[in-house]
């Protein structure tokens, strides 16, 4: 059985805590950290956990009884924390975005390779079968090259959103909606479509002043290929649609799922190509739908390597620096107003 330590208690520590206690008994919860001991006993009850409390994460960190921490804290402590139980021989699960900088990207990442431990940050949208199945139809060749992505991370929140005293500040949250609403489709679509050659990129706070970074940014990527893709992130739009859409060669696929594919008249005006559709839906049904999803289905991903003996996991350190260095390079667009070129 794997001992896992869950060290911050807030919201997001639950999605944690209902995967742990989901798996069986594969693995178990054996300590919680928070420097509010009470809230880790008010998840503790409402789990029905039987573990310790801790409010130091040192004592986590040299805990000869863990074997894996899910670290769920705010942004500015991933790094520190991180390393520090990969240097007490664990395996860490890092809530999104994996750090502040590529520079503790890179020490998490020598850490991780000097302990031979797993470090895998969360990118749980990977864990959805219709992003797995999208990934099938794009990987399977079918479609010929993407010409257009579309990544549109389009979420709302209120003025008071970033009175929590850590929220909306570079320091502690390390930037806006790029960063830590954004870094969800930014990292679907390096994954699906690989990192880019340049971009450019402009951020604005259009509706926040008690926050110091942006509620939108626009970004263009262009790839070596001659492919475009573009992306924006914000916190100011109603409705919260989000999509993922990619225009190849063949076709039209996005997330939600839709496909949609042209073929050319005598005088190049489009019609319908329903069998080529046809073609594109039995690849994308053929892919066998996954056990579990989401937080699960990563948690599920990285026991089964700590089970098997293995460091292979989907959603690697690497996969999340590369995620980071695009923010990276989007901030860095925006802010010198120059082109950036990829890698940083």
């Amino acid at each position: 059985m794997i001992r896992v330590a869950v060290i911050g208690t807030g919201g997001i520590s639950e999605a944690h805590l209902k995967a742990y206690t989901s798996l069986g008994d594969r693995c178990k919860v054996v300590a919680l950290c928070d420097i509010s001991p009470e809230k880790a006993e008010a998840l503790k009850q409402k789990y029905n956990l039987d573990c310790e409390i801790f409010t130091d994460t040192e004592e986590i960190a040299s805990h000869n009884e863990v074997d894996l921490v899910s670290v769920c804290t705010p942004p500015y402590m991933h790094a520190e924390l991180a390393i520090a139980c990969l240097n007490g021989g664990k395996h860490v699960l890092v809530e999104k975005p994996m750090a502040s900088s590529l520079e503790e990207c890179d020490r998490m990442l020598e850490a991780a390779e000097r302990s031979q431990r797993i470090l895998s940050v969360v990118s749980q949208n990977r864990f959805y079968n219709p992003i797995m199945k999208l990934k099938h139809v794009l990987d399977s060749g079918l479609l010929g090259k993407v010409v257009h992505a579309q990544a549109d991370s389009f979420w709302w929140r209120g003025h008071v959103y970033y009175d929590l005293w850590w929220r909306g500040t570079w320091e502690k949250e390390g930037g806006g909606c790029t960063l830590n609403h954004a870094v969800h489709h930014i990292d679907m679509l390096q994954w699906l479509m690989g990192m880019p050659d340049r971009l450019q990129a402009v951020t604005s706070n259009t509706s926040h002043d008690n926050a110091e970074v942006e509620d939108l940014s626009i970004a263009v990527l262009s790839y070596g290929n001659g492919a475009l893709a573009q992306i924006t992130s914000s916190v100011v739009h109603h409705g919260e649609e989000q999509q993922l859409v990619f225009q190849t060669e063949k076709a039209k696929v996005s997330a939600p799922w839709d496909v949609y594919a042209s073929v050319s008249r005598s005088n190049g005006f489009p019609e319908r190509d329903p069998g080529m559709e046809q073609r594109i839906e039995e690849i994308y049904r053929e892919y066998p739908e996954i056990p579990y999803t989401g937080h699960t289905g990563q948690i599920d991903d990285v026991l089964k390597a700590i089970e098997n003996q293995s460091l292979t996991v989907l959603a690697d350190g690497h996969e999340g620096r590369k995620t980071l260095e695009l923010i990276t390079a989007i901030y860095e667009a925006a802010l010198t107003g120059r082109q950036v070129q990829l890698p940083l």
